[in-house]
């Protein structure tokens, strides 16, 4: 198993993340051998959505952000969905514990909208990334280069469009958490 002994965080917003971007990369790391730890902003159960507006499923959080730190993982998951996403970029505690992922040389999946999460750590200047389309603009803004591609990988930084990139997504994902620590990350957080 690729990731046999290798926990890894994955936050959900306690509303409005989107299920598959949830659901499919933790279940891939987990097929991999993986141990997933959900992180919210509270302990209570997280209500996912499906194309942003209709209600998904419900799934229990394992730990509320404040209660955990970078350094009992070995990679992150970021979860995307408009309402999710934004509501986790608006968490100081989330931002620092992104930033915290970046400066150990950690890996890192973002999809869709969760660059906003990168963007409010400040992490994605100088480095080349998708999401969704509507983020374009903010990742250039925030020192970024915006591509329209399927998966990109960068340095450790694995991000992806939409649900429809999930395949490949969560392969990357899997590849990069397996690989471990990348040392340029850490020189440019």
């Amino acid at each position: 198993m690729k990731l046999q002994g290798k926990t890894i965080a994955i936050l959900i917003s306690p509303r409005g993340t989107e299920e598959p971007e949830f659901a499919q990369p933790k279940a891939a790391v987990e097929q991999a051998g993986g141990a997933v730890t959900v992180i919210s902003l509270k302990t209570d159960d997280a209500e996912t959505v499906n194309n942003d507006l209709d209600p998904g499923k419900t799934f229990a959080v394992d730990k509320a952000i404040g209660d955990v730190s970078a350094a009992e993982f070995d990679g992150l998951i970021i979860p995307g969905g408009c309402v999710g996403a934004d509501t986790l970029r608006s968490s100081d505690k989330v931002v620092a514990f992104v930033r915290d992922f970046f400066a150990a040389g950690k890996p890192v999946a973002a999809i869709c909208h969760a660059p906003w999460t990168l963007i409010e750590a400040d992490q994605v200047r100088g480095r080349t990334l998708t999401s969704f389309l509507t983020l374009a603009t903010d990742i250039r803004n925030a020192g970024g280069t915006w591509v329209d591609q399927e998966v990109v990988v960068d340095q450790g930084l694995v991000t992806s469009r939409t649900p429809d990139d999930l395949p490949a997504f969560c392969a990357k994902l899997v590849e990069e958490f397996g690989e471990g620590k990348h040392v340029a990350q850490a020189e440019n957080a």
